[in-house]
């Protein structure tokens, strides 16, 4: 949907403003936290070989989300909101990328596959979309783009079952669905929606537009992985 397809905030019934742009999202946010990829991720019965795809592209999505990170804590108006993004870059450049380096040992993915991999479309769009409401915007933008991205992955990890085998599906899982991670997408909507409200009709609008480019990416990124039997 074009931006100027878009209600504003104060047009709709929510009294969340990211609950707003979830809706905005709508079908794809069904698409992307219901699809079959997680679906399967959840029971194990999801192909390695074809999880081993995924996690190479998402590997090198996520250079593009700690940067992302890293301009939100630049834009970020208080120490305490500066503080709180950092908390979620010290997981993602660490535990996370613990668990990268040693799912690609146990799924036999060379390090030459994984560290400069040629990108999908979605993955490329993804890190496209990142990069432009980092660089292009400013705090509400940054926020439009990584809050989806975080929370479409919460919701899918908090309905799905947690397999006991592999470690890489099961950590997958408990990656996403932890207190801490709970903690902070919930820290992210709340500050979209102390933020939101406050825009121009015309930003609330260029802030759903990514909020929605991103859900529809998502869905693209889980397509491009999933190759049924």
């Amino acid at each position: 949907m074009s931006e100027s397809r878009l209600p504003s905030f104060a047009e709709s019934d929510e009294t969340r403003f990211s609950e707003w742009l979830r809706a905005q999202s709508e079908p794809a946010w069904t698409d992307a936290t219901r699809h079959a990829f997680t679906r399967e991720l959840g029971d194990g019965s999801l192909d390695s070989e074809c999880y081993a795809d995924y996690l190479v592209q998402d590997y090198a999505f996520v250079e593009s989300l700690v940067s992302l990170v890293g301009y939100g804590v630049g834009q970020a108006p208080t120490m305490a909101q500066k503080r709180r993004l950092v908390e979620f870059l010290d997981t993602v450049t660490d535990d996370e990328d613990d668990y990268f380096e040693r799912s690609f040992e146990a799924l036999g993915v060379a390090a030459t596959a994984y560290e400069n991999p040629p990108l999908t479309e979605p993955t490329a769009a993804l890190c496209d979309v990142v990069g432009r409401a980092a660089t292009t915007g400013g705090y509400a933008e940054t926020l439009a783009v990584l809050l989806p991205v975080e929370w479409v992955y919460l919701t899918w990890a908090e309905s799905v079952d947690t397999p006991d085998d592999p470690f890489y599906y099961r950590e997958w899982v408990t990656l996403h669905d932890n207190p801490g991670f709970t903690s902070f997408v919930s820290w992210l909507r709340d500050e979209m929606d102390t933020l939101g409200p406050t825009l121009s009709p015309r930003r609330q609008r260029r802030v759903a537009s990514l909020f929605v480019r991103a859900v529809h990416l998502e869905v693209a990124f889980f397509d491009a992985a999933y190759r049924p039997e």
